[in-house]
């Protein structure tokens, strides 16, 4: 809420959103799945520019839309049916989750320049400040944070 006082602008501090902005939606795995989940976090990143303010760097911004099509790109990949991506985000940090029908656990292999692909995992963990990896009774769902300042 804004109170105005002798033609002044006073913020009041209800203006500020209370609870994290999130989004979500579901994929099927048909082609285009992947650009669609990018263009929806690149959306949810503007809407935190201007519902919470956030100072989001350049960085910061191709950080998260890497690990979203990291992320959308191993469920698509590796799990016999749609996946659903979450997003959650506010000033400082955002969170991209991804939950398939694989029950099969994301392998993350050490650092070898010399193999090809399988880099996804390593990617996800350079970029983002926690990754978790659990199993839900549909699958499993990985989430990855990544600090937005920077």
């Amino acid at each position: 809420m804004i109170e105005y006082r002798d033609g002044s602008v006073v913020p009041t501090g209800f203006d500020v959103p209370v609870e994290p902005l999130r989004r979500a939606a579901h994929y099927t795995g048909e082609p285009g799945c992947i650009a669609e989940a990018r263009s929806l976090a690149a959306l949810f990143l503007e809407q935190l520019r201007t519902e919470w303010c956030a100072e989001i760097g350049s960085r910061a911004e191709q950080s998260v839309l890497l690990v979203v099509s990291e992320l959308v790109t191993n469920a698509d990949r590796h799990s016999n049916g749609p996946y659903i991506l979450e997003l959650e985000g506010t000033d400082s940090s955002m969170t991209v989750c991804v939950c398939d029908s694989s029950a099969a656990l994301p392998l993350r292999f050490p650092r070898d320049p010399a193999r090809v692909g399988r880099h996804g995992l390593e990617i996800v963990h350079a970029l983002a400040t926690k990754v978790t990896v659990e199993r839900v009774p549909v699958g499993k769902r990985v989430s990855a944070v990544v600090e937005l300042s920077g």
